[in-house]
């Protein structure tokens, strides 16, 4: 990236292993970027009154706000944040979700590869 913002990636995932690995893939080639972490939909909606990420990684299966309920709520603070849905509900009916809110969608397990094919566009902005 050309700009002198620093980059902040916002991983929203109830599985502290996810967003370990998330976070692991992301800092392996990106190490000055910021890595911000939510628990559940809810707490992911109260991060943006402080923060202001450049992407967010969210998962679909959370307790509370499910990461589909997320997105709205998500847009409806910040519409241009480009959110990718990183889930294990890999259904026909969630990607069409996905789909229909305009946001990314991308297979669990987490690994560099999905994570690299993420952020790609970030990269190339």
């Amino acid at each position: 990236m050309t700009n002198t913002k620093s980059t902040t990636i916002l991983v929203v995932d109830d599985s502290r292993v996810s967003r370990l690995l998330s976070r692991q893939f992301i800092l392996y080639k990106h190490p000055d970027w910021i890595i911000e972490e939510a628990v559940t939909g809810e707490d992911a909606v109260e991060k943006l009154s402080s923060i202001s990420p450049d992407l967010i990684l969210l998962d679909v299966n959370m307790p509370g706000m499910g990461g589909l309920a997320a997105v709205v709520k998500l847009r409806e603070i910040m519409p241009s944040v480009p959110i990718c849905l990183m889930t294990a509900n890999v259904q026909d009916a969630t990607r069409e979700k996905a789909h229909n809110l305009g946001v990314q969608f991308a297979e669990k397990p987490i690994t560099q590869a999905r994570i690299d094919h993420v952020i790609a566009d970030l990269e190339n902005a």
